[in-house]
């Protein structure tokens, strides 16, 4: 097995300028680094993480908590992760994805009593989180992609809901459409306070006033079978909505499948948005439904680096709001005709 030494041997160094060139534990002279760096690719050489780690009290290795999500880890949850994962093996870290188990807390005490990760990076932050404060007292480094109600001085990436809900407004309102339906993510994901469901349903509340489109929002099915009913509930209590958003992609699922059963067609019965998919899920839709492209590797990507930078020291707290992109597909369309607005 390769060994430090071999690599100290082959670019002729002593062992402690090879370690201290790849473990940054010192200033090396840049060609020393790249000699050594050499030798050590070309020989195959890897670090003992846990060995470096008890020497330099540093591991090099963050963990991403995330709560698995009941209907499973998606593209837009990997794009995250790969974001997160790019950005600290580029400064030279590596990404444990830790999937969170029913106690949050337990697993979240467990992780860092360890002492195997330097830090760690929240997601599927709710407004009033425990971990934020648990780390905090605990002095274990962190930074969040998304926020709690009040971050005060944590890092933080996390979505611009405001920007994204004016986005969505102002596309179906440039259409012509005059009434606008929210369908948000499901009710007990609204009520746990998570962070996206909160905002979202505020902010597009607001724009659409804003815009001065009428607007219904108090709809959160969270399945297929319950986008559909909402759906039919939608067009019973409000049958002049013409544009629809919709915050899950299992419910715009359901929500196709009923328009479809009351013999309507997507763009020309009913505008439908994703909000918060990927466009490469809303492609997987026919037709190809216009959606509001969360930057999740870009949200990954901010979130490592703030956790990196304030492991590499003390300095103000970083805090960023990506707004979401809004590709149009085929699902918008001017409202249909004959419809009172």
């Amino acid at each position: 097995m390769t060994s430090l030494r071999h690599v100290a041997e082959r670019a002729q160094v002593a062992v402690s300028t090879a370690s201290a060139a790849l473990n940054r534990t010192r200033p090396v002279a840049e060609a020393t680094r790249r000699r050594v760096e050499q030798a050590a690719a070309e020989l195959g050489y890897r670090p003992n993480l846990l060995a470096r780690g008890l020497q330099s009290k540093r591991t090099r290795i963050l963990a991403l908590l995330f709560p698995a999500p009941h209907s499973g880890f998606g593209l837009t949850e990997m794009q995250f992760a790969t974001g997160a994962a790019e950005a600290a093996s580029e400064l030279g870290y590596h990404l444990l994805l830790s999937p969170e188990s029913a106690d949050p807390m337990e697993e979240l005490r467990h992780l860092t009593g360890l002492g195997l990760v330097d830090g760690v990076l929240l997601m599927e932050v709710r407004l009033d989180d425990e971990r934020p404060e648990f780390l905090s007292e605990s002095g274990v480094p962190f930074s969040m992609i998304g926020r709690t109600r009040d971050p005060g001085s944590i890092d933080y990436a996390d979505i611009d809901f405001a920007a994204t809900a004016r986005d969505a407004v102002a596309h179906v309102a440039g259409l012509g459409h005059r009434k606008l339906a929210f369908f948000n993510l499901s009710g007990d994901t609204y009520a746990a306070q998570y962070g996206p469901a909160i905002r979202a349903a505020a902010e597009f509340a607001a724009a659409a006033e804003e815009a001065g489109l009428a607007y219904v929002g108090d709809f959160r099915p969270g399945s297929a079978e319950a986008g559909g009913r909402a759906f039919e509930r939608l067009m019973q209590e409000h049958p002049d909505v013409t544009a629809l958003a919709v915050m899950d992609d299992h419910a715009a699922v359901g929500v196709i499948a009923a328009v479809a059963r009351r013999g309507w067609r997507i763009p020309e019965d009913l505008t439908l948005l994703l909000v918060l998919s990927s466009a490469r899920v809303a492609e997987m839709f026919h037709p190809r439904l216009t959606t509001l492209e969360p930057p999740s590797a870009e949200l990954g990507r901010l979130g490592a680096r703030m956790l990196i930078d304030r492991l590499q020291g003390d300095g103000p707290p970083q805090q960023r709001l990506v707004p979401c992109r809004l590709v149009v597909g085929d699902s918008s369309a001017p409202p249909r005709e004959g419809v009172m607005a």
